[in-house]
């Protein structure tokens, strides 16, 4: 078994709970773990026996694209189109952050992580 990471792809968005967030936008930060078995990409030095991350990064900017209310959903749905692309994963695993949230105090980011 192994994972596959991608960290801290970052994204101008237009989400947010709040219509006016949907308006201005915010940037946002992606980071995606996949587990999987990975021994037969290890062997053969193939990458048709692993996961591209080129995939998983053009996956992750589609999903950007189409505004949502909630981080979770966000996540939920970068999780639901990698397991159609990649359908003998074990786990992913995707944590949305978004920067400066509209909270009433300073926050760096707000990060919500979903695993399925």
């Amino acid at each position: 078994m192994g994972t596959i990471a991608l960290e801290g792809l970052e994204f101008f968005s237009y989400h947010g709970f709040y219509d006016e967030e949907q308006k201005i936008g915010n940037k946002y930060s992606v980071d995606i773990v996949v587990t999987a078995d990975f021994s037969e990409a290890a062997r053969r030095d193939r990458l048709s026996a692993t996961v591209n991350y080129e995939d998983l990064y053009q996956i992750t900017a589609a999903v950007m694209k189409q505004p949502a209310r909630l981080l979770e959903h966000i996540a939920h749905r970068i999780i639901q189109e990698i397991r159609l692309k990649y359908s003998d994963l074990l786990a992913v695993e995707v944590s949305v952050s978004k920067f400066n949230p509209p909270i009433g105090g300073v926050c760096h980011r707000a990060k919500i992580t979903l695993k399925e």
